[in-house]
């Protein structure tokens, strides 16, 4: 299969054979929903191609808990998958996206036969717990002006590219506050002339 070379974690042969035999690769649209929050995870995704947003969802309210990419999986539902519980969070497909999955049952058994995907689940665990603490740093700590600008600052650099594909809606969920908090603050940003605003779109100067 062409996409197991993208798999490169999985050290040992056995389980590589057995990670593509058991394995089921899907393909995604943007804007499929892979997990539903309350929903019982009875499989574990791996991404080979794309991104899931994840996050949590409060009435009219989002916050963005991390993006799960190329050879990444999403610690939300392997906590719940090796627990048996109902996912708390939503996971959404953000552009086209290629996913391996498989059973979950299958998570215990490999933790005790493969090395490898001890130290995957481990370091899938600490980067997770490292965003999550950097996003209740910012949240609790800078200030929701500065905020703005850093994530902007960082998406362009990210995508090599000023011009911006973003509404003051996806913004503001991204950042977990309201449309309206967003909407004033980037008016502001263009009266200061850091900005330019046009629908659906926003670029740095």
């Amino acid at each position: 299969m062409t996409y197991s070379k993208k798999i490169t974690f999985c050290t040992e042969p056995q389980f590589r054979e057995e990670l593509l035999q058991q394995g089921q690769l899907l393909k995604f649209n943007k804007g499929d929903v892979i997990v539903r929050d309350g929903q019982y995870v009875k499989f574990l995704p791996i991404v080979i191609k794309g991104a899931i947003r994840v996050f949590q969802q409060k009435e009219d309210r989002e916050i963005l808990l991390y993006y799960v990419r190329a050879e990444e999986t999403c610690t939300m539902s392997l906590a719940a998958a090796y627990f048996n519980n109902q996912s708390t969070s939503h996971g959404v497909v953000t552009e086209p996206t290629e996913v391996l999955i498989f059973p979950a049952s299958l998570i215990p058994e490999w933790q005790l036969k493969y090395p490898s995907w001890n130290r995957y689940v481990m370091t899938m665990f600490r980067k997770r717990y490292d965003e999550l603490i950097n996003s209740f740093e910012g949240i609790a700590f800078e200030h929701i002006d500065a905020r703005v600008l850093t994530y902007l600052q960082n998406k362009s650099q990210k995508e090599n590219n000023k011009s911006i594909d973003l509404s003051h809606r996806q913004l503001a969920d991204e950042l977990g506050t309201t449309r309206v908090v967003v909407s004033r603050i980037l008016k502001e940003y263009e009266r200061k002339n850091i900005i330019k605003l046009f629908r659906g779109r926003i670029q740095l100067l």
